[in-house]
């Protein structure tokens, strides 16, 4: 099922709201990482960015194929093996990795989904012990040049606490700025709950 308000511009506006290696590092997302997944990965925007930094695969999910497709496409120009787009309903039926299996999942621009519960759960089961999750999400700021309605976008603070509801730790600095219309957060699976 597709989220809510989930369309996507053209990709070389979409690629001018962000700074990926700049927004990896800081969330957190370390050179050296093994497995990394990515829930809902557009153009491949991020993908590629953590594939550079992976020792292991980058799984990239999205439920459009042209998006699997450009990801591919982006991968293949940049000579990185290490990406695995699947084109997957994962609100259905998950990523269908393996529990444990990953070190670090991306939910970047996706929370404003109906069940944002969901997400976290899969990435929760998919993630190793103290494995990282990364979430980033337009500002709650109408004069944003993109993002969902208002009405449904995610503030910081819910992003947060859904993300503790579902079993993960923020790790510090918190909640940071991702200028110029995103913020973002980094979470950790305890190795014990």
């Amino acid at each position: 099922m597709k989220t809510r308000e989930s369309g996507m511009p053209e990709e070389k506006v979409w690629d001018s709201f962000f700074q990926p290696d700049e927004i990896l590092e800081q969330l957190g997302l370390r050179i050296g990482v093994g497995n990394v997944a990515e829930f809902g990965c557009g153009y491949g925007t991020f993908a590629i960015p953590a594939a550079r930094r992976s020792r292991g695969t980058v799984y990239a999910y999205d439920i459009e194929p042209q998006m699997v497709a450009a990801t591919d496409q982006r991968a293949a120009s940049a000579a990185m093996a290490n990406v695995t787009a699947v084109v997957r309903d994962f609100m259905a039926v998950g990523t269908g990795l393996p529990t444990a299996s990953v070190e670090y999942a991306m939910l970047f621009n996706i929370l404003h989904a109906e069940e944002p519960g969901v997400l976290l759960a899969e990435a929760r089961r998919i993630l190793i012990p103290d494995g990282l999750l990364g979430i980033i999400h337009w500002n709650c700021d109408p004069a944003t040049p993109r993002g969902p309605s208002m009405s449904i976008r995610p503030r910081p603070e819910q992003c947060r606490d859904w993300a503790i509801d579902a079993g993960f730790r923020l790790r510090q600095p918190g909640i940071v700025d991702l200028p110029p219309y995103h913020f973002g957060m980094s979470l950790e699976k305890p190795t014990r709950t």
